[in-house]
């Protein structure tokens, strides 16, 4: 059997276009196939060369958003049009590569989630109050992006509130908010749910969880197993933990 590729480019047969699809964890390393890291993003974003058009799909629970805001970035200073679909899931630092596109396209049952960046950490008292502060800091950074995108649409008094909450938002209210442009069909795409990092967040719709407990095959399971068990040995080698968003 293939494995599936999370996470991948190609280039169109006309060679004006290509396809980046963003289906997993953002990490700052690799440590399954899924992950992307933005070092492996920039490696392959360059190999597609001379592009006019980039189309971006996205179905990921988010991760780690220094490697997420180079990636946003990288897309913002690429010359080609860049073209969003959020194929099921823009939580946390996916959604702020999101706002990278010229057009941003949900489904009518996809969602996007926003909210403050967090961090586990172990220090003294002046260790966590630092701490705090830089969260508070890189909340400020990736509000600046929310707010570009959404083109007055939305304030800053609102979003703040929407990214306290940890606001999953649908694709009819990000359009709202002017985080989204079009909202299409919905189609069948389940949600990319990694339970280490939804564990971290507070509002996960339970649609959401009962997905990720029945969409998959007895092969699947184990796969995921296999991840999770990966994923335990990776924490245990993260001093202060990484920053998620």
């Amino acid at each position: 059997m293939t494995k599936n590729k999370y996470w991948e480019m190609k280039m169109s047969a006309d060679g004006n276009s290509g396809d980046i699809f963003i289906y997993g964890d953002i990490e700052s390393y690799k440590f399954v196939d899924e992950d992307t890291t933005a070092t492996s993003f920039k490696n392959d974003l360059d190999n597609l060369g001379n592009v006019s058009d980039i189309n971006l799909y996205i179905n990921s629970p988010g991760g780690n958003v220094f490697e997420g805001l180079a990636i946003h970035n990288m897309l913002k200073r690429h010359k080609a049009k860049v073209t969003v679909n959020v194929d099921a899931l823009a939580a946390s630092i996916s959604s702020v590569i999101a706002m990278a596109g010229d057009v941003i396209r949900m489904p009518s049952n996809s969602m996007m989630m926003i909210h403050n960046a967090l961090a586990g950490m172990v220090g003294n008292a002046e260790e966590l109050r630092k701490m705090a502060d830089d969260l508070e800091r890189i909340t400020n950074s990736t509000k600046e992006t929310y707010l570009t995108k959404s083109n007055g649409k939305l304030t800053e008094d609102k979003l703040t509130e929407l990214m306290d909450a940890e606001t999953w938002l649908s694709a009819y209210e990000a359009v709202q908010y002017g985080l989204a442009d079009e909202v299409l069909e919905e189609n069948e795409m389940v949600a990319s749910v990694n339970s280490e990092i939804m564990n971290k967040y507070k509002n996960v719709p339970k649609d959401l969880i009962k997905k990720e407990q029945t969409a998959m095959t007895a092969e699947e399971k184990a796969e995921r197993n296999k991840i999770a068990e990966q994923a335990n040995q990776k924490l245990k080698l993260i001093k202060n933990g990484g920053i998620l968003l």
